[in-house]
């Protein structure tokens, strides 16, 4: 049975647009109530930047025979238990039969300012998968298979993300494919990372300009991080749990 891809890149540049659209619309009713967030966090506290990428998640869950699976995205229902740490709010869930089927992050990032919030965004991706995993090696689940943990983010493509970056490390060298890379690539490179050290089942890195809140546009850096290799590999265990019931 051939896996049912839910139109996706289609529905990926409705998300794009709807990404950027809300953005602006979130700053807009700010600086009409009065109430403005510094910087660019004023198109970001509406919380709504990266539903639509929600949506096509649940197509897809549907297309491939889940489609009476529990897929939760309210804050009240998305909370796992951690190892390290009691509890962590994912951003969407999707439970079948009493198992935990798959567990999803979407994060986002505009500029200008690029440096500061890549490292807290690996440091959070890196910490939550561990935390993750060991809890389910700890049973914290119950007595299940292994669910798809996905990581997706999409960063703006701007001339400071596209950038040469040079790094300072007195005492030892850095990684020779860090040495020069763009903050693109370096999300790129994390991903990659991610997934091949098998924190997260796929990790996927979108780029997007501004512009793209007309047209949609958006890219992938490498086939590993790309969206076709996320949308997949989700799909293909939707499949796969739905062969199970």
């Amino acid at each position: 049975m051939a896996l049912e891809l839910a139109n996706y890149e289609l529905k990926a540049k409705e998300a794009i647009q709807a990404f950027w659209g809300n953005r602006e619309k979130a700053k807009q009713k700010q600086i009409e109530t009065g109430v403005i967030d510094q910087g660019e966090r004023a198109g970001v506290t509406s919380g709504k930047n990266m539903d639509g990428f929600i949506s096509l998640i649940i197509d897809l869950v549907e297309a491939n025979g889940l489609a009476h699976a529990q897929i939760h995205r309210n804050k009240s229902v998305v909370t796992l238990p951690g190892y390290f740490r009691p509890t962590k709010q994912w951003d969407l869930l999707v439970i079948n039969n009493n198992r935990l089927i798959a567990a999803i992050e979407l994060k986002s990032q505009v500029g200008p300012s690029f440096g500061n919030n890549f490292n807290n965004r690996t440091e959070e991706a890196i910490g939550t998968a561990h935390d993750l995993w060991t809890a389910y090696r700890e049973n914290a689940f119950g007595e299940q298979p292994r669910p798809f943990v996905g990581w997706l983010m999409v960063v703006e493509d701007a001339p400071e993300s596209r950038r040469s970056v040079r790094d300072k490390s007195p005492h030892f060298p850095v990684f020779p494919d860090f040495q020069g890379a763009s903050y693109l690539q370096r999300y790129d490179i994390l991903c990659q990372k991610l997934v091949r050290e098998q924190l997260y089942t796929s990790a996927a890195i979108l780029t997007s300009p501004r512009t793209a809140v007309n047209t949609g546009a958006f890219e992938g850096i490498s086939e590993l991080t790309g969206l076709k290799t996320f949308v997949t590999t989700f799909a293909g265990h939707i499949a796969v749990e739905a062969a199970r019931e």
